[in-house]
């Protein structure tokens, strides 16, 4: 298999996992509530996540709240569809380093919080900051071959 080849499958396997990983993220901050026995709406169990971190003021917690699923829905459909690859690996890259900054500062505070990644339910521990810096790690290199794709091609 030529160098060029690989390249393009190990770009696709990368957009693939990472656009199915937000696809499901943001389902379940915007539709999931199955188990629960509460009667909130999942934007607000997203909002009480938000919140835990002590990063935003409180106005700011709800927008973020109601629109981060849908962009993240967005992304993941960039990413599976190939279409707007540039920026859709540059968002994706941002966001995780974002969120892994925020996950790590809270590790590092000894916050016995949730990450707010997957609905309700998932503690930040050395788990889930080795989870979310192999995506990001894996976003990073995403972004980096969509540059180079061109470059690449052009010199085949």
């Amino acid at each position: 298999m030529s160098r060029g080849k690989a390249f393009r499958y190990a770009a696709l396997l990368l957009r693939f996992a990472l656009g199915i990983i937000f696809i499901y993220a943001a389902w379940t901050k915007l539709f999931e509530l199955e188990g629960l026995s509460v009667r909130m709406k999942p934007w607000e169990l997203f909002a009480m996540s938000i919140d835990s971190y002590q990063v935003l003021p409180l106005q700011w917690v709800e927008l973020v709240a109601r629109t981060l699923p849908w962009f993240e829905m967005a992304i993941g459909v960039f990413l599976i569809a190939g279409i707007f690859l540039r920026s859709a690996s540059v968002a994706t890259a941002l966001l995780l380093g974002m969120f892994f900054t925020m996950m790590v500062r809270a590790y590092a505070k000894g916050m016995q919080i949730n990450c707010g990644c997957f609905g309700t339910g998932d503690p930040i521990s050395w788990k889930t900051l080795l989870r979310d810096g192999s995506m990001l790690a894996a976003a990073v290199a995403l972004a980096v071959m969509s540059f180079w794709r061109r470059k690449l091609t052009a010199s085949s």
